[in-house]
């Protein structure tokens, strides 16, 4: 290990109060970015053999050749050391020259199952989700490898090693819910469940989070049994099915099953995540209140993201009026406003407001940028820029004038969101700011809204770091809305949930082991990272995320327009695949 790779781990550490134990020593003789790079360049395995194709780098690398020579000859199971580095690294590149057009087709499969919770049936009998195990089994006996479907909670596929022990890689085949309308592309609507290549870019929900990942670790696995190199220890890879909705598969699973005692999680970022934050739901209700008179103004609807971990590309809402003159004046003080409202608060991130009139009803709509809901700095949350939008043209009257709307539920709903968010995402209006040094700030964002059951659902989506814990931040949360709603005289009702943050120890052969491949495979810069993000690992013993999404790019998971972009998939293809090799035989894990 390079002593400024080790120093920046080892630093980690101290930051998270944990100590480092001594990791393998990683020579230099280990081929790296630049010659991987030349080799693709020079490759054509489209018509050789993995044999052939390592005999071919052997020319051009003629240091490798005992390896290469001894794999040939079918004594795999003498690789030891780089030798075993350098093959199974080359079997990732074999993998990825190869394998690409099979790894897209069976995405464009996986995309096309709507794997979207339904309200009205459980996960387990949802028939996208059954489809989509029949359609991970049909891949593992077509590859050799074993399955099984843990009541259609965990579709479960294994690849044996010689020994007993075996580590776990986690998936998830459950995807959040879409708005339709947000997928377009130069003015072309694109279906959300269908794979649209663009350039480099896969749109459809589903191809970074995590049905690209399921597609190509799967092809890793063939790669690995196909290529008869040796496994200590098996390879069991689990696909979750209710990984956006709370995990409760996961949870089913763990009273059925015997976790593996080390698992890597292909759900976040690279280079490898030992951190996350807790996800909360603060969900805030208000009752139905009918408005007095039909003729005048009254605000019907209003919607924002399709699910609360997201953060929205627009947010809606609706006038209805019987009185045309009534609601021309009211659409003239929006038309009135509008400029001077998106230039006053242009700095916190680029938005737009459409107004668009009809004979008894305006529509509002406000354009943002679509992020991940752990990651609100990555977008433009229309909804609270709605909201105030709202409130200041048309609920902020002067003494004795009449106001433009009557209040209702959604009017209630507006004051809420501005008082207790408004448009900052730290919890600021709360009074809650805080930030962890390596994990980051708490952030809250009003994301869904919902009317059903006779009353309007706000949920604002929380990401707490460490620093507090989930009962002390529940707790000044409810006080601070209670407080508002006192003040304001507007009853409402709150159901918060909050999950804790999670830091796992940074050391081990393991971790070490996964640095080393990221690092080699990108050159990129490759320590231990934290997520905002909030997955299954919390779930999972030792448990590490690795990718898929690359540093310094926007995560599009939960987005509008969700894409994996090409090169990266094929950095996971390369990556993987030398990673089950690699973590398959340490001698120790730890």
């Amino acid at each position: 290990m390079k002593p400024q790779f080790r120093r920046c781990v080892v630093a980690l550490g101290v930051a998270l109060g944990m100590t480092l134990m001594a990791a393998p020593a990683i020579h230099a003789e280990t081929l790296k970015k630049p010659a991987l790079d030349a080799i693709a360049a020079r490759a054509m395995p489209g018509a050789v053999s993995f044999p052939e194709f390592l005999k071919g780098v052997a020319q051009q690398h003629p240091d490798i050749a005992p390896a290469v020579q001894r794999y040939v000859d079918g004594q795999q199971q003498a690789l030891q050391g780089d030798d075993l580095v350098n093959i199974a690294r080359l079997l990732g590149l074999y993998t990825r020259l190869t394998q690409e057009a099979r790894v897209l087709a069976s995405i464009e499969q996986m995309v096309a199952l709507p794997t979207v919770r339904d309200a009205k049936i459980p996960p387990h009998e949802n028939p996208s989700i059954i489809e989509f195990g029949q359609l991970v089994e049909r891949m593992a006996r077509d590859f050799g490898l074993q399955y099984r479907n843990v009541d259609n909670r965990i579709f479960e596929v294994t690849l044996p090693g010689s020994g007993r022990d075996e580590f776990g890689i986690l998936t998830h085949a459950d995807v959040v819910p879409v708005v339709a309308a947000e997928w377009v592309i130069d003015g072309r609507q694109i279906d959300p469940f269908k794979v649209t290549r663009v350039g480099d870019k896969l749109y459809g929900r589903g191809t970074i989070d995590d049905k690209g990942s399921i597609a190509t670790v799967l092809y890793a696995m063939k790669a690995v049994k196909d290529s008869r190199l040796p496994l200590a220890r098996g390879i069991r890879l689990m696909i979750e099915t209710t990984e956006e909705t709370g995990g409760d598969a996961m949870k089913y699973y763990r009273e059925k099953t015997t976790l593996p005692e080390h698992n890597i999680v292909l759900d976040s970022k690279y280079p490898a995540v030992v951190a996350e934050k807790g996800t909360g739901a603060i969900k805030a209700f208000f009752a139905d209140v009918q408005s007095a008179d039909a003729q005048q103004p009254t605000m019907t609807a209003m919607a924002g993201a399709a699910s609360s971990n997201a953060i929205a590309q627009t947010a809606t809402a609706s006038i209805e009026a019987g009185d045309a003159t009534a609601l021309a004046a009211v659409a003239r003080k929006l038309q009135a406003a509008r400029d001077g409202f998106v230039d006053a608060h242009q700095k916190l991130g680029k938005f737009s407001i459409d107004i668009a009139t009809g004979a008894n009803k305006l529509d509002i709509k406000v354009t943002g940028t679509s992020a991940h809901g752990s990651r609100p700095e990555e977008g433009v949350n229309p909804v609270p820029r709605l909201a105030l939008f709202m409130e200041q043209t048309l609920l902020q009257q002067a003494a004795g004038e009449k106001a433009l709307l009557q209040r209702n539920q959604y009017t209630d709903a507006v004051r809420y969101i501005n008082a207790v968010y408004g448009l900052d995402y730290f919890g600021n209006a709360l009074k809650l700011a805080y930030a962890d040094d390596f994990m980051g700030p708490l952030t809250i964002s009003p994301n869904f809204i919902k009317a059903s059951n006779g009353q309007l659902e706000v949920t604002a989506n929380a990401r707490m770091p460490r620093g507090r814990s989930p009962e002390e931040l529940k707790a000044s949360v409810e006080k601070g809305i209670a407080d508002w709603s006192a003040a304001a005289k507007v009853p409402v009702k709150i159901d918060y949930t909050q999950g804790n943050w999670m830091a796992r120890d940074p050391r081990g052969a393991w971790l070490a082991t996964l640095l080393n491949i990221f690092g080699d495979t990108t050159g990129l810069d490759a320590k231990p990272v934290p997520t905002a993000g909030s997955t299954t690992a919390k779930l999972m013993p030792n448990a590490i995320n690795f990718g898929p999404a690359m540093p310094g790019k926007k995560y599009t998971a939960h987005n509008a327009l969700e894409y994996k972009e090409v090169p990266d998939l094929q950095a996971d293809m390369q990556m993987f695949t030398e990673m089950l090799v690699r973590i398959g035989n340490l001698q120790q894990m730890q």
